[in-house]
């Protein structure tokens, strides 16, 4: 008769010592099939661990041929004995807490095969050497791996406790469309076209924003989902075409009330997932701060080599590139960084480290060493020192170089000087190995700009999102003339930041509708326009909205950063390669012509 495999007694993670000389069934996949001895020995997986069977002495012997035929990847149900592998046979595994049943193995009474498997085209294993596009072609084999499946369980524990602590603290938890109006001020949109509608589209949202301030509206007070967002755009390691965040809204509240609950929240995971207790208040740093310090808006704070202003000592050298920059309103700042002995950062690191600034940008790399005199006291050698000889001493002492230390300089407006050494230091920070892995430093970024100008569209860009408040100091500025003013208002907007990647943020929203209207019209979006992409906003700011505000966390990065992943294709079950496709799939295809024609449209071949 065929096994109950319906009907198993224990997982293939489960079994221990105590479990000897119980009958058990287990079901799972063949890991591993050794044939040696007369005696067969398979380890059997499931997403709960591994087990060892053996197949001897003791199992009749049409089971024992059976066995002989199993290979990797068969899914297979059994029925046995557990047994002590006695002393001498325990997994080593077993000692370093990597196979907890590694003193037990199943002496198998009876086997069913439940369904074969050609050779796997990669190795079910951690240690596999198969490039991503084969396992994401097989994405379901891939995803048998010991550590995906961590990593999804993770995920799983990650999405529960936020639900219950949300759910503790009163929240709501409301679903919004997928269906909606494309509102392109951000990323560009995934757009849909309409059957029954003729020449117009949805689009796939972006995220819930302009929803879960129509829930503010409708007076639920606390919103929250764990949504699908969708965003057409470039891709890297951390960002694919479609991604989940945890997004939450609040009635009644200032900065300081969605902080709190979303330290809360993220407190709550680490605690549930790692043991972890994140100390509580996040400190908080202003964004002009951060780009001061350590030129980008995002800093890892796990280590230092901040950004140091140089520009009144730089200008008073001869060196041109020093000079330009200081008369030209720019400013020239420094980096210095520890290399005892040089065994790191030597001629050959420098060079390419210059190399890759030039690829983002950068015009080169000044650099300078210190040494020692006959004396001991630092001195400036090689690179620009000779340039810097004016100010050798003066210089030494501000930046607090010791012998063994390089100093690295760059020169420009502030932006670029900013962009090119935020690079640099991170750089720098992974070549000396400045960043402890199990150290986790959060940080909220706060009092960011409202506003940008974007040098290329020759026009001013929300620096979050167009619904975001202005500080209620900055009013006056907003409502300014002056288009000078306008760069100066800053905005009730914050990021958390955790060891240099941003896991969400959020703002203070504009509950007025004048101000709304105002914010609008400095992004250069006239009346109309703004009726057309925004009236419905509009008209619901016209009824008595409250004061609100909220965050969203990228849900996909938050377990990258708890798993290690290196990518957010580890910790999404279906992701979409860096050209944007699904290997598994072969998503995005092309369409049949009667598809194209019900909905009144037709693909037009770019050239080569």
């Amino acid at each position: 008769m065929p096994l109950p495999y319906h009907q198993r007694t224990h997982t293939c993670g489960e079994l221990r010592a105590h479990h000897a000389g119980q009958e058990v069934i287990l079901a799972g996949w063949v890991a591993h099939h050794r044939d040696h001895k007369g005696m067969v020995f398979v380890d059997l997986r499931d997403r709960y661990g591994m087990t060892q069977l053996r197949f001897g002495d003791e199992t009749p012997r049409p089971v024992l041929e059976e066995a002989r035929r199993l290979r990797s990847e068969w899914c297979i149900c059994i029925r046995g004995v557990v047994a002590h592998r006695g002393e001498g046979n325990v997994s080593p595994r077993f000692y370093t807490g990597e196979l907890p049943t590694g003193e037990i193995e199943v002496v198998v009474q009876e086997l069913e095969v439940l369904s074969e498997s050609p050779p796997p085209p990669f190795e079910i294993s951690d240690y596999t050497s198969a490039n991503e596009e084969i396992r994401l072609e097989h994405r379901y084999l891939d995803l048998r791996r010991p550590s995906l499946q961590r990593n999804f369980l993770i995920r799983h524990r990650v999405a529960k406790t936020l639900r219950d602590y949300f759910d503790a603290h009163g929240f709501v938890e409301l679903e919004t469309p997928f269906l909606t109006k494309s509102t392109p001020e951000g990323a560009r949109d995934f757009l849909v076209p309409s059957r029954l509608h003729p020449g117009k589209f949805f689009a796939l949202p972006q995220s819930p924003q302009l929803f879960k301030q129509l829930f503010m509206v409708a007076g639920f007070d606390r919103y929250v989902q764990i949504v699908r967002c969708f965003r057409d755009e470039d891709l890297r390691a951390d960002r694919q075409p479609e991604f989940t965040q945890l997004d939450l809204e609040m009635s009644f509240v200032q900065t300081d009330d969605v902080i709190r609950m979303a330290e809360g929240a993220i407190a709550a995971v680490f605690a549930q997932v790692l043991g972890y207790d994140i100390p509580r208040p996040v400190p908080r740093l202003s964004y002009q701060e951060a780009m001061d310090r350590f030129g980008i808006d995002r800093p890892d704070t796990r280590f230092g080599l901040e950004l140091q202003n140089v520009s009144d000592l730089a200008a008073q050298t001869e060196f041109a590139p020093f000079r330009q920059a200081v008369e030209s309103g720019g400013v020239v700042k420094c980096i210095v960084s520890s290399d005892p002995g040089g065994k790191v950062l030597t001629r050959k690191t420098i060079d390419t480290l210059a190399e890759e600034l030039r690829g983002i940008g950068a015009g080169g790399l000044p650099y300078a060493k210190v040494a020692a005199d006959d004396q001991g006291a630092p001195k400036l050698e090689t690179g620009i020192a000779k340039h810097l000889a004016p100010i050798a001493a003066d210089l030494l002492h501000r930046v607090g170089a010791k012998p063994g230390d390089v100093l690295w300089f760059m020169p420009g407006n502030y932006t670029a000087v900013s962009k090119y050494l935020a690079y640099l230091r991170l750089r720098l920070g992974q070549l000396l190995n400045l960043m402890p892995a199990q150290q986790w430093n959060f940080l909220w970024v706060v009092d960011f700009p409202l506003l940008e100008w974007d040098e290329e569209e020759k026009r001013w860009v929300s620096v979050h999102h167009p619904f975001t408040s202005p500080q209620d100091e900055d009013l006056p500025l907003l409502f300014s003339d002056n288009s000078q003013h306008w760069g100066r208002i800053r905005s009730k907007a914050y990021d958390l930041v955790l060891n240099g990647v941003e896991l969400g943020g959020g703002s203070i929203r504009i509950h007025r509708a004048d101000v709304q209207r105002r914010v609008f019209q400095l992004l250069g979006i006239g009346e109309e326009e703004a009726q057309q992409k925004f009236g419905f906003l509009l008209q619901a700011l016209r009824y008595g909205p409250p004061p609100h505000g909220g965050l969203a966390f990228g849900l996909d990065r938050i377990v990258m950063m708890l798993t290690g992943a290196s990518s957010l294709r580890d910790v999404i079950a279906f992701p979409k390669t860096q050209r944007g496709t699904c290997p598994l799939t072969g998503a995005p295809s092309t369409v049949a012509e009667k598809q194209l024609a019900e909905l009144f449209l037709r693909t037009i071949t770019p050239g080569k």
